[in-house]
């Protein structure tokens, strides 16, 4: 399933881990604090333990949102919607 994950954390000490963990797990950085890949449920449930274990529960947010493959498809992209510098071609290929 396509997964988004989303994130405000305050501590760039953690902040660079999650941005870690998630480039591990495949998902490819859209934005600084936004990445977005393919996972099953097994490697979400991972992703999800991990930045748990990082993140200060009281200030920081964290979102995994699934995504089907249709639901992508009909996303609207306006303006510079990806930083060239941070998209593969696999992140734009899921789109179009």
């Amino acid at each position: 399933m396509i997964t988004w994950v989303l994130y405000d954390i305050g501590q760039d000490k953690a902040r660079t881990r999650v941005a870690k963990y998630c480039q591990q797990a495949g998902l490819y950085r859209v934005q600084y604090s936004v990445f977005v890949g393919t996972l099953d449920n097994n490697h979400k449930d991972t992703l999800a333990l991990q930045i748990e274990q990082e993140i200060d529960p009281d200030k920081d947010k964290v979102y995994l949102f699934p995504m089907g493959k249709s639901a992508l498809q009909s996303t609207v992209l306006l303006g510079q919607a990806f930083d060239k510098k941070l998209v593969s071609d696999k992140v734009k290929a899921l789109f179009f």
